[in-house]
């Protein structure tokens, strides 16, 4: 059987590197999907230069698969509409496909027929160990080409040690790797698993680590291959804190490309927006309540910006932690030039239409 493989302008963005918001779910007060805001959202992430979108994951809630909801489908179509509609052919398509097997190679086959370019298959599986992580993403990888996920902990995540991610990284299909292990030596392990796959130089690293955007994009890991001593980096990012501040993070990511072809000034810059964006995380991402609020809180943002009506989820019991919407509007005033407000202002009404 052929390996999939991504349209050449999906692959020139993928390896180029680029901001891909994780995709939020809107919805209304009911808990029904509000169609309108949902493509607002869609809309405002391509205005903003993202160079790809990841619809489906962990920041569209898990439970869009469950049957008293059944929104995996409609939520991708939806998507896969606006994009159809306002994308440029280079901006990249990815699924979350999750579950055992069987249910992720059928959510990989849907995404497939909406034509998403490859699938990121989330790590968190009941009762699953690594050589079932490692047989399902193989018999994904036969539907499209996939992006691997290291979930941190905190939020359902496995511990993936070196030699998971070396066979993970030899799957022919694997066309990038997503790093969110919230922890520096798990995401050491995963890049020297990458390297140690001998396949470097046809898999993307990007960063999810939301409390290290900035260290990640500026980091090199010196490692070891089969071919010798190689130095990667993350390219890009996929990210939950990037479906906010999209505008913002595009730009974050330029400065940050031009301080590794060495730009001194674009280098200082970034060091002084560091902590900012860590200021930023932990606002939305609640860290200090064991991540509760990290789905309701980028609803939050988006809710006081006006793309969205209410920060409700799926499940009734999730939503902010006290204090946390102040908490947001505190780093949305003290960091204007990460928080898109002008920006999203300018274009809301066109947006919602």
């Amino acid at each position: 059987m052929a390996v999939p493989t991504l349209r050449p302008e999906a692959a020139a963005t993928l390896a180029r590197g680029a901001v891909i918001p994780a995709h939020p779910l809107a919805l209304t007060a009911d808990r029904r999907i509000d169609e309108r805001r949902q493509r607002a959202l869609t809309r405002y992430y391509l205005d903003a230069g993202a160079g790809g979108i990841a619809v489906g994951v962990h920041t569209t809630q898990f439970e869009i698969r469950d049957p008293e909801h059944a929104l995996f489908e409609p939520v991708l179509a939806l998507a896969a509409e606006e994009l159809d509609a306002r994308a440029s052919a280079d901006v990249v398509r990815i699924a979350g496909v999750a579950g055992g097997t069987a249910q992720a190679v059928a959510e990989a086959e849907l995404a497939r027929g909406l034509g998403y370019d490859a699938v990121l298959v989330s790590p968190r599986v009941a009762g699953a160990d690594e050589r079932a992580l490692l047989e399902r993403a193989r018999a994904v990888g036969d539907v499209l080409p996939v992006v691997g996920f290291y979930l941190q902990t905190a939020i359902g995540g496995p511990v993936l040690d070196r030699d998971f991610w070396r066979e993970f990284a030899s799957i022919p299909a694997v066309v990038a790797v997503k790093a969110a292990p919230f922890d520096r030596y798990r995401t050491l392990e995963l890049v020297r698993g990458v390297a140690a796959s001998g396949r470097a130089d046809e898999i993307a690293l990007y960063t999810g680590n939301d409390d290290a955007i900035v260290a990640d994009l500026l980091s090199e890991f010196h490692v070891e291959s089969p071919s010798g001593a190689r130095t990667l980096r993350f390219v890009g990012g996929l990210l939950g804190q990037w479906a906010v501040g999209t505008r913002a993070a595009v730009a974050l990511l330029e400065r940050a490309q031009r301080a590794m072809a060495g730009d001194a000034q674009a280098y200082r810059e970034l060091g002084l927006v560091a902590s900012d964006m860590v200021d930023v995380n932990q606002a939305v991402f609640d860290p200090g309540n064991d991540f509760d609020g990290v789905i309701a809180g980028v609803h939050e943002m988006l809710r006081q910006q006006g793309l969205l009506d209410g920060v409700w989820c799926l499940d009734p019991a999730e939503g902010l932690s006290p204090g946390q919407a102040e908490e947001i509007a505190r780093v949305r005033h003290a960091y204007p030039d990460l928080n898109d407000d002008a920006f999203i202002a300018e274009n809301l009404e066109a947006w919602l239409r």
